[in-house]
């Protein structure tokens, strides 16, 4: 089993917030089971990034699912890229979709969805949801867990 973390430049080290997402740099470390298809999941219920027009703060509980292939994300790295969204302008869409992207293009994982459960501004909860593809036969997807927006209904 490959448990090579030489290459990480975060894990076990204090590390500067990045300004932004562009400058955040995510790490990844080589998985375990390469070949198995189970899924990891990353949780996280206080993302935040600003409205690009107003610069008013935007929330969202987002969830990044994905059955990896030959590589894992670095946790640390992942909570500081997107922390790295609190200062950083862009629409509900784009940060949920670009978010997606980036672990792709880094990852080139089996499969991989993302949820951007946006809270209500003005009145109008936005969710956004994308995923690379159908997942493959036999692998457990749970569901999310986060119910649709009700407001006081």
């Amino acid at each position: 089993m490959n448990h090579d973390v030489s290459g990480l430049t975060m894990l076990g080290r204090s590390t500067a917030q990045p300004g932004s997402p562009e400058e955040a740099v995510l790490e990844r470390v080589p998985n375990p089971h390469p070949g198995t298809h189970y899924v990891a999941r990353f949780t996280a219920p206080e993302f935040t990034s600003l409205c690009p027009i107003t610069a008013q703060p935007d929330f969202a509980h987002l969830v990044i699912d994905y059955i990896p292939g030959d590589w894992l994300v670095e946790s640390k790295s992942l909570k500081l890229y997107l922390t790295s969204f609190r200062n950083h302008g862009a629409f509900h869409e784009a940060c949920t979709v670009d978010i997606a992207k980036r672990l792709v293009e880094l990852l080139a994982p089996v499969w991989l969805r993302i949820g951007g459960y946006w809270y209500p501004r003005g009145g109008i909860p936005i969710d956004v949801f994308w995923q690379t593809g159908a997942p493959p036969t036999g692998a457990w997807i749970p569901d999310q867990g986060v119910p649709p927006y009700r407001g006081r209904g």
